[in-house]
C-alpha cells in the first residue's frame, strides 16, 4: 500500500538527521523537496539518490493532483521542506488533507522542529502555549497583535532577521514594554543565541546588534490577575 511519508530534516546541525529519515528517503520512489538545490546540498552529504520534483508554496496547489495520482498508482513518495518539520509554517498541509481525503496513508517522521527547542530553551512557562507563525504581513496585523494583547498562553513566532527590529517595536507597543520574551536565533548551529529580557532590553539589544539566521521569538502570555478573594465579613453581607 502507498504512503506519504512527511520526514523532518536539520534546522542546521546535520546531526539531528534521523537514521530513520535516511532510511525513508533512501527507499521512497519519488521525494518533494520545497527547494531542490537546498535539499540536494542534505541528500548528497547521506548519499542518498532518490530523485527529486519541487513541491513549495507557488506550486502546491498545481502540484498535489499529480503526486495524487502517482500515490494512487502505488508510489510511495516522501515531503521534505528545507528545514524541520514539512506543514509547520511550510507546505505540506494542502497535501496531507488531499491524501486523506482520498483515502492515502499518511505518516509524519518525529524530528527536527524550531519551536520546541526555542519554547523550552525560552524559560517561559510551556504547559500551556499556542504557535503563531508567521503574523500578517499588512492586512490583518493589526487587529492579531490586539488579540494576541490579550493572550495568557506562552505565544510561538516565526520572524525573519530583516523584519526583527520592526517586530520587537511592535511588541513594545501592544504588549508593554516589561512583557518577557526571548529571541532564539540560529537554534542548533555554531552561533546559536538565545537573548533573553523584556521586550524593551531585548529590543535594545537588537537595534545595536544586527540579527542574524532563523528566528523564533517566545513570548511571555498577559499576567493573569486574580481577583481577591473575599474575607468572611464580605461573604456574610452579602
Amino acid at each position: 500500500m502507498s504512503k506519504l511519508y512527511i520526514v523532518p530534516t536539520p534546522i542546521g546541525n546535520l546531526e539531528d538527521m534521523t537514521f530513520r529519515a535516511i532510511r525513508i528517503l533512501k527507499e521512497v520512489d519519488l521525494i518533494l523537496a520545497e527547494d531542490t538545490r537546498t535539499s540536494g546540498k542534505l541528500l548528497k552529504h547521506f548519499e542518498i539518490g532518490t530523485h527529486m520534483h519541487s513541491h513549495h508554496m507557488h506550486n502546491e496547489h498545481k502540484t498535489t493532483e499529480n503526486v495524487i495520482s502517482r500515490l494512487k498508482a502505488g508510489e510511495n513518495i516522501a515531503l521534505i521542506s528545507d528545514a524541520g518539520t514539512p506543514a509547520i509554517s511550510d507546505p505540506g498541509f494542502l497535501l496531507t488533507r488531499a491524501c486523506i481525503e482520498n483515502g492515502i496513508a499518511v505518516e509524519c517522521l518525529p524530528g527536527a522542529t524550531a519551536f520546541v527547542p526555542a519554547l523550552v530553551n525560552s524559560g517561559l512557562p510551556n504547559d500551556k502555549f499556542v504557535f503563531e507563525g508567521f503574523l500578517p504581513e499588512k492586512k490583518g496585523r493589526q487587529t492579531r497583535y490586539l488579540e494576541l494583547a490579550e493572550e495568557t498562553r506562552t505565544m510561538i513566532l516565526y520572524v525573519s532577521p530583516h523584519k526583527l527590529v520592526k517586530t520587537l517595536a511592535e511588541f513594545v507597543t501592544y504588549f508593554g514594554e516589561d512583557r518577557q520574551i526571548c529571541v532564539c536565533r540560529e537554534l542548533s548551529k555554531l552561533h546559536e543565541e538565545n537573548r533573553r529580557g523584556t521586550a524593551r532590553e531585548v529590543l535594545t539589544h537588537f537595534e545595536k546588534t544586527a540579527p542574524r539566521g532563523e528566528i523564533v521569538i517566545i513570548v511571555a502570555g498577559k499576567p493573569i490577575v486574580k481577583e481577591a478573594k473575599k474575607n468572611k465579613f464580605q461573604k456574610e453581607e452579602e
